[in-house]
């Protein structure tokens, strides 16, 4: 037996001993039904958090498999075992951020979970803290969010620890919750990302060596560190073990947030939510892919095979157009919002996302010449900016450029022949971008809660 095996047995029996173990066949894992937020009913489903090591913490989440769930798809183990190692060489201790934030407007999963499962997303946060050495956790949420008074009635259910834990509000825009800009606002006030070279897991909040992870990860960090590896993979596909969070919207009968094992084909997932079998569909996010529901319907929700089917997991959102609704309305509408969130320290973002956000617009008003210079822009602007922002533009862009010039092309033809299209009102929800703008969509009111309890194999 490994080490890895040893440390995944002794902290499941650690558990098992004190506590019965949760169905691991059951798919409502982080919003179980018929259990409310209080720490009490928290305790009564899951039990006490076990103790750990930095080694242990990493080995089980690798051996796991534990991806990121914020949009970038990192292994969290990889994660915890780079901080772990910075605060060896450094000496110092550790920070572990929770990013509550949810900055793309098109998912609600983190403020779903937030509200109806706050502790588990705390547990999360003090075992990562406890297993690094920190001394301080960080529960970083919008301003004015639903989720920040759900944390705070949780926090004060809570015995006091030795760790430091606060809630701080952070801009709502859409680049502020992206991890450096998180780290560069706690140190400066300067919710704009400091760049891809900036260490934040060695020089971080405070100079320290620092963890950021989405709220939905240190949630399912959480349950593996409580349950182990093999309840964890009870569930999902070999190569992605485990549940997720989707958030369901635009033309569906039941918008909502879903959790679904990974390998569920996309029609179970959006069949739930009641929403059409035809048609066209944003996966995954403002930096997301154009996919064709038909075309798509029985690929399996995993980063995988999502990817090997040209589309993406991103943030675990899929945004339905109602029929006749228009991919090149609506990316046009998207890029333009990229263009106005972005944080202007680099060249791609203060005239590149301009400049395809407006040829965009000028495609869908019928200038065959904006088909061309889009071509020629986005490989000159993709992975020349300072973070990521850019790339994701570029990527949406592009995709909508694939489906527009084959499978959207006749709907194509009717815009550059000046007919335009009868589209649908639009549907991509939409938030603020780097500053409010008079008459600016707002973030969605709410969502509801589709729960699942079925198995998967």
């Amino acid at each position: 037996m490994t080490a890895t095996e040893l440390a995944t047995g002794a902290l499941a029996l650690n558990f098992i001993i004190g506590h019965a173990m949760p169905d691991p066949y059951a798919t409502d894992r982080l919003l179980p039904s018929g259990w409310s937020p209080s720490l009490a009913d928290h305790l009564a489903r899951l039990g006490p958090m076990p103790r750990t090591t930095p080694a242990q913490l990493a080995g089980l989440l690798q051996a796991a498999g534990l991806l990121g769930r914020g949009g970038a798809g990192f292994p969290t183990g990889r994660k915890v075992s780079a901080v772990a190692a910075a605060v060896i060489s450094k000496r110092l201790p550790a920070v572990v951020v929770a990013n509550c934030c949810e900055g793309d407007p098109t998912s609600l999963k983190d403020r779903v979970l937030v509200e109806r499962s706050p502790h588990l997303v705390i547990d999360g946060a003090l075992h990562a803290a406890e297993a690094l050495g920190a001394d301080r956790v960080v529960l970083a949420v919008h301003d004015d969010s639903p989720a920040r008074f759900a944390l705070a009635a949780a926090l004060a259910e809570r015995p006091q620890t030795s760790c430091e834990v606060t809630v701080v509000e952070i801009p709502d825009r859409y680049i502020a919750s992206e991890a450096t800009a998180l780290v560069r606002y706690l140190n400066s006030g300067d919710a704009r990302p400091a760049g891809r070279l900036v260490p934040i897991w060695e020089t971080g909040v405070g100079g320290r060596p620092t963890l950021v992870d989405n709220a939905e990860t240190l949630a399912q960090l959480a349950l593996i560190a409580r349950f182990g590896t093999g309840w964890f993979g009870a569930v999902g596909t070999a190569t992605e073990p485990g549940t997720s969070l989707i958030t369901v919207g635009g033309a569906v009968q039941r918008p909502g947030v879903v959790e679904v094992a990974h390998g569920t084909p996309l029609a179970s997932v959006l069949g739930r939510a009641g929403a059409p079998s035809a048609g066209w569909a944003l996966l995954g996010g403002l930096a997301g892919r154009w996919v064709d529901l038909s075309a798509v319907a029985g690929v399996g929700f995993s980063t995988a095979e999502l990817a090997a089917a040209g589309g993406t997991r991103g943030v675990g959102s899929i945004i339905v157009l109602p029929p006749g609704g228009c991919v090149l309305g609506e990316t046009a509408r998207i890029l333009r919002y990229h263009a106005d969130a972005g944080a202007r320290q680099c060249g791609p973002c203060m005239f590149g996302l301009p400049a395809i956000a407006a040829d965009m617009i000028a495609l869908g008003s019928g200038d065959r010449g904006a088909l061309d210079r889009l071509r020629r822009r986005l490989p000159v602007i993709n992975g020349r900016g300072g973070c990521g922002h850019p790339d994701g533009a570029v990527a949406l862009a592009a995709s909508a450029l694939a489906v527009l010039t084959t499978r959207e092309s006749g709907h194509l033809h009717q815009h550059l022949t000046g007919g335009g299209c009868q589209a649908q009102p639009v549907v991509v929800p939409l938030g603020w971008a780097s500053a409010p703008r008079p008459g600016a969509p707002s973030r969605p009111a709410g969502s509801a809660i589709i729960n699942s309890t079925g198995r998967h194999s």
